[in-house]
């Protein structure tokens, strides 16, 4: 299994998910034992082309100045458009 590195930014506030996707981000969250959950954007583009590659691998995620170890802990999508809708990490201990 390889290490994936994707750079992730905080959520907008204010915006629900819908408008975050029309804005060609994915919304999705951070969570691990010990730790509160993060909400995150992602550049949907960018995590389409790692994720086609790299599915079952780990994920080092960098958020600001912090960097996690993380494996998609659940992935939703729309299947009628195959359409990403959202992504959890759940943080590797």
């Amino acid at each position: 299994m390889s290490n994936v590195k994707l750079t992730v930014l905080d959520r907008e506030q204010g915006k629900n998910p819908r408008q975050i996707r029309r804005s060609g981000f994915l919304p999705g969250s951070i969570y691990g034992k010990g730790m509160d959950a993060k909400n995150i954007q992602v550049n949907t583009h960018e995590f389409e082309l790692l994720y086609k590659k790299n599915q079952d691998s780990t994920w080092e995620i960098s958020l600001g100045s912090e960097k996690f170890n993380a494996k998609i802990q659940e992935l939703q999508l729309n299947y009628a458009t195959n359409e990403f809708l959202n992504v959890e990490f759940s943080v590797l201990s």
